[in-house]
């Protein structure tokens, strides 16, 4: 038998004898490619980008067609961004082009109904031929299209001044994404039980000739993705309303990844264990055997899931029947409650940070935004098609995430599109911060941002420092304060550290921590590590949509460019925080980054919870019980939901009781801390600066425009 390091040396022979051939052969269709790949990047120019008014509106809005400022990107740049795909695959596109609201005939998708969830209406263009909002996209995963998310549905923002609309490219989205899939269940659910509605509906996606041939062939995909969704929604439910412009990315994240990996011994053991208030089990061995039959033994996708769900509330004989409350305990008992949601970053000079993620969790160094970004696409609905067998001569995906030694390994196949990951972080070097626009908002009083800058130097400078916007060199270094010192609210940063999930297939490999050594993954595992593993196996993974030449060229290109374009350099976290440890390896993620401030006048509202409307507004005190009740302090509630906009509080008009009212009373809604302009937080060292005065806020305001 030829041994695989006889069949090495054969192919090393092969490829020195023939180099400088092999060399033009791969080389120069690659380089043809990348030519035609950036030309048809700017194929899509349009003057508005797609832009357009809308009258009457949410809330009663009404806009003229958007304009935007200069933010170093032209028209295809901009449509680019929006419309490049990333592989996600929330619903058949089809499904998505012709589904009706549960209430009426009018499309899910219409320009009126996205406005009200306020994700950003398109006319159609070019690359964007059916006119969906910013950042939905045709996406097409082994021979079938589907529509996806990009990172431009949530990082595209706008702001909304006595009618005129000025688009915010990287700017934080108002969308409220947890009501937009709502109603997408809703109607999906809708239009399996209304006869009228399921006719229409499968009378139009067979109309478009795609994917689809026949009624029954619909209505069973209907029925499947619907149980998806359901799936995802139920999965992700939480007592603490989001609201719009807020999203818990890292708790859906995590727990897609946990849905994926857990196996099927995992499984029952969990199942077995759940338990009513009374001490009884609530699903028996027997039970758990029918509920499991036919299941893969390594790993449970999405279908599996709804699949296993489905069962457990069958009412069948050999069934649990389960309540919704017992439903509820084994939800609970798999996942954790995605309770800590965060405003959408800004994404302008994140190319440039050393440190992203409000709680500095993603090193930016080497591929580490090519990881990064495979999260964010496992979080929004990238297809993963994970499942076990036995290995084979080599997996790379094996080696890296310390699998060679199972007798079965995981696939990490998907519809994660790494070249385009690889390809939008580069995009995003170029990308500016907004300009305060003097010819709309108003004159910045230049005599008081004067004075504003030595306030700025004296109470927010150690920690945000400014930023050239024009300088091509520039490092934004993050600064790192634990909760204790910055007081904010503990939600988002504790659970990225504390959440536990089982490890599936990773258990018992290892993984190196930064500074702290090489651990063992356990059964029960911290999701961090179960996803640092887990988007390792997709980037080692090839793309199966291509030929495997190809497959392999763009692998070889896709990390290449993320180790060589890569400049940043490998560097600890600066700041305040507590170092990891054995005891605590994931201790300093337990902690908050302070962002550059370039830009910021244009990203409320404002601490990384968004529970705070106005810059004018963090500068006060969170009020205390003991607090004379005749001072002036952050309000404890207001509204979130309009784009029209305070230039002299800078922020949001929130004071209307339009849109969705934010109470800052429980954990993932408080808004107190980071009160540096109110004399409580200390500084760096320890310094205990007095509060602003009123004139001195105002004054600070004026600077922070300039930035």
């Amino acid at each position: 038998m030829v041994t695989l390091f006889q069949r090495f040396f054969t192919l090393l022979c092969f490829l020195f004898k023939y180099k400088w051939a092999l060399l033009g052969v791969i080389v120069a269709p690659m380089l043809i490619a990348l030519a035609i790949g950036k030309i048809y990047q700017g194929w899509d120019d349009d003057p508005d980008r797609g832009a357009i008014p809308i009258s009457d509106g949410a809330f009663g809005e009404s806009y003229s067609k958007p304009i935007y400022l200069d933010q170093g990107w032209d028209e295809s740049d901009s449509l680019w961004y929006y419309n490049t795909t990333q592989g996600s695959g929330l619903v058949p596109y089809d499904f998505f082009i012709v589904l009706e609201e549960e209430t009426s005939e009018a499309l899910l998708r219409s320009n009126k109904n996205m406005d009200k969830y306020r994700y950003l209406p398109q006319k159609p263009t070019f690359f964007n031929p059916d006119g969906l909002p910013v950042g939905f996209v045709k996406d097409t995963y082994q021979g079938k299209d589907y529509v996806g998310y990009t990172c431009a549905a949530c990082h595209t923002g706008q702001i909304n001044y006595k009618g005129q609309a000025m688009r915010i490219d990287g700017g934080p989205s108002m969308a409220d994404m947890v009501g937009f899939l709502t109603a997408l269940e809703k109607s999906m659910s809708i239009t399996l039980k209304d006869d009228d509605k399921r006719q229409r509906f499968v009378e139009n996606v067979i109309a478009l000739d795609n994917d689809f041939d026949s009624e029954n062939e619909v209505v069973t995909e209907l029925e499947q993705w619907t149980k998806t969704i359901r799936l995802y929604n139920t999965v992700n439910h939480s007592k603490v309303d989001y609201g719009y412009a807020r999203l818990d990315a890292f708790g859906r994240i995590y727990n897609r990844v946990l849905q994926h990996i857990i196996n099927k011994d995992q499984f029952a053991n969990i199942l077995a264990s759940v338990v009513s208030p009374t001490g009884n089990r609530v699903v028996s061995d027997e039970e758990i055997s029918r509920v499991l039959e036919g299941i893969n033994a390594s790993t449970l996708g999405d279908k599996e899931f709804a699949t296993v769900l489905e069962r457990l509330e069958s009412k069948e004989p050999g069934y649990p029947g389960l309540n919704q409350r017992d439903m509820l305990r084994v939800r609970n008992q798999f996942f954790n409650e995605a309770n800590a949601p965060v405003s959408y970053p800004f994404l302008w000079d994140i190319a440039q940070s050393n440190y992203v993620q409000w709680n500095g969790l993603a090193n930016n160094a080497s591929v580490g935004p090519l990881g990064r970004n495979t999260g964010e696409v496992i979080g929004v609905f990238g297809i993963l098609d994970w499942s076990s067998h036995e290995p084979d001569d080599f997996s790379l995906s094996a080696m890296i995430t310390d699998q060679k030694r199972k007798s079965e390994i995981i696939d990490f196949k998907s519809s994660i599109n790494l070249v385009n990951l690889q390809r939008l972080e580069s995009h995003l070097k170029s990308l500016q911060s907004p300009v305060w626009p003097e010819d709309i908002l108003g004159k910045i009083d230049r005599t008081k941002a004067d004075k504003g800058r030595l306030i700025y130097q004296q109470y927010c400078q150690s920690c945000h420092e400014v930023v050239d916007r024009d300088n091509a060199d520039r490092i934004v270094v993050a600064k790192m304060s634990e909760l204790e010192f910055i007081g904010t609210d503990v939600a988002m940063a504790e659970n990225s550290a504390t959440y536990t999930g089982k490890s599936g297939n990773f258990q018992h490999t290892t993984q190196a921590v930064e500074g702290v050594g090489t651990l063992f993954i356990e059964e029960d595992a911290p999701v961090v590590q179960i996803l640092t593993s887990a988007t390792k196996g997709v980037i080692a993974t090839p793309d199966p949509d291509k030929w495997w030449i190809r497959r392999w060229l763009d692998r070889i290109y896709t990390i290449a460019m993320a180790l060589f374009e890569n400049k940043m350099p490998d560097t600890i976290k600066n700041g305040n925080y507590k170092p990891d440890t054995t005891a605590g390896p994931y201790n300093s993620v337990v902690a908050y980054k302070a962002r550059s401030l370039n830009g910021i006048w244009a990203t409320a509202p404002y601490l990384h919870n968004g529970s705070v409307p106005t810059l004018y507004d963090l500068l006060l005190p969170k009020k205390r019980a003991d607090d004379p009740d005749d001072g002036v302090y952050r309000p404890d509630e207001f509204s979130v939901g309009r784009r029209e906009f305070d230039p002299v509080k800078v922020g949001f008009v929130s004071d209307d009781n339009k849109g969705f009212i934010f109470r800052a009373t429980r954990r993932g809604d408080m808004n107190s801390g980071h009160e540096y302009g109110a004399g409580r937080t200390p500084q760096m060292d320890g310094t205990q600066l007095p509060a602003l005065t009123e004139e001195q806020r105002w004054e600070l305001i004026e600077y922070i425009k300039t930035l």
